[in-house]
């Protein structure tokens, strides 16, 4: 089992950059590809992206492609979500999430058995 924790969100304006962070307990962090999440009140959860075990691919929901870049550091158990030129429709809770390592997507959450508790994004226009 691997325990998450983000990080890093908060209220800021439009056109600002963010950074969440997640830490991941437990000695076994590489072993899980990781993803971000997010859910905007009223709406599903959506997929934001995802980053291999080795960091070596990264995927990402195609309406954020060139804003958010995913990242991990495997020495220190943490993965991160880069944000920029954020509008008010990227308000939500952001979560990261440890994908089993017999999924076979990415972008679906059904893959992802662990998840953070969360942390809320608000970006006032």
């Amino acid at each position: 089992q691997v325990q998450l924790v983000e990080s890093g969100g908060g209220l800021v304006q439009a056109g600002d950059s963010l950074r969440l962070s997640c830490a991941a307990s437990g000695r076994t962090f590489s072993s899980y590809a990781m993803g971000w999440f997010r859910q905007a009140p009223g709406k599903e959860r959506e997929f934001v992206a995802a980053i291999t075990r080795s960091g070596g691919s990264t995927y990402y929901a195609d309406s954020l492609k060139g804003r958010f870049t995913i990242s991990r550091d495997n020495a220190k158990n943490t993965v991160s979500l880069q944000m920029t030129s954020l509008t008010p429709e990227d308000t939500a809770v952001y979560y990261c999430a440890a994908r089993s390592p017999r999924a076979t997507y990415y972008s679906q959450k059904e893959s992802y058995p662990y998840w953070g508790q969360g942390t809320q994004v608000t970006v006032s226009s």
